[in-house]
């Protein structure tokens, strides 16, 4: 216990998820701090990164292979708020790949394959065609990312859906401060943080580059 007070205590405030230019820490430092981990928390950590965060699995890896990594992670770990954690954060990219899938023109679900986790993937296929797949009871925010996602708002979902994790989260970390729990819910806080900033980095250079390619069209004949 005392390790990890020193641990959470050596980690800046991360701010508000919207405010920042840059992450209070960098990855690398952040890494070094979490040397200070059990060898088995660090290892839990991982695999929690590992199954929220699908930028963290490897291209080759297949929705089924994610659904049994899920089903792997239930059956040992017990903790209920690193289960809430995980489950929350996979039937949220359950409900927003069905929006994705359905906006692709797809009719309905791959059929005979695990396309999602939860327990609301049954559900999902019977109310393919509503709106909301009549989850808006347990999901508020859906109707709102259903028409985002008609909308082509690519942005403004990806920061409806940040601040729906990062406000999840932050009910998940209360009462945990000094503890492997709060240590889980600031480093996937901070990925937030990250990513945040550089998507809105990544978005500012292809507007650019969008804004000089269209003033390069309007005289592509002046050295012809």
């Amino acid at each position: 216990m005392a390790r990890y007070i020193t641990l959470m205590a050596s980690l800046p405030a991360l701010g508000q998820l919207f405010g920042s230019k840059q992450t209070p820490i960098s990855r690398l430092k952040l890494e070094s701090r979490l040397k200070m981990l059990e060898e088995e928390d660090a290892a839990l950590l991982g695999q929690i990164e590992s199954l929220v965060h699908w930028s963290h699995l490897p291209m080759e890896r297949t929705d089924a292979q994610i659904v049994a990594a899920a089903k792997h992670f239930f059956q040992e770990v017990r903790n209920p708020i690193l289960r809430e954690v995980v489950e929350s954060r996979l039937e949220l990219h359950t409900v927003v790949a069905a929006l994705r899938r359905r906006q692709r023109g797809e009719s309905a679900p791959p059929s005979g394959e695990p396309w999602g986790y939860g327990r609301w993937v049954g559900q999902i296929q019977r109310y393919w065609t509503e709106p909301g797949f009549r989850l808006e009871s347990a999901f508020p925010w859906l109707v709102e990312a259903n028409r985002l996602s008609i909308a082509h708002e690519s942005v403004a979902l990806e920061q409806l859906l940040f601040s729906v994790v990062w406000n999840k989260l932050g009910r998940l970390g209360m009462g945990h401060y000094f503890d492997f729990e709060a240590v889980v819910v600031y480093v996937l806080r901070w990925n937030l943080v990250d990513r945040w900033t550089r998507y809105e980095g990544e978005a500012a250079v292809d507007r650019f580059r969008t804004m000089v390619d269209s003033g390069i069209q309007e005289f592509t004949n002046v050295f012809a």
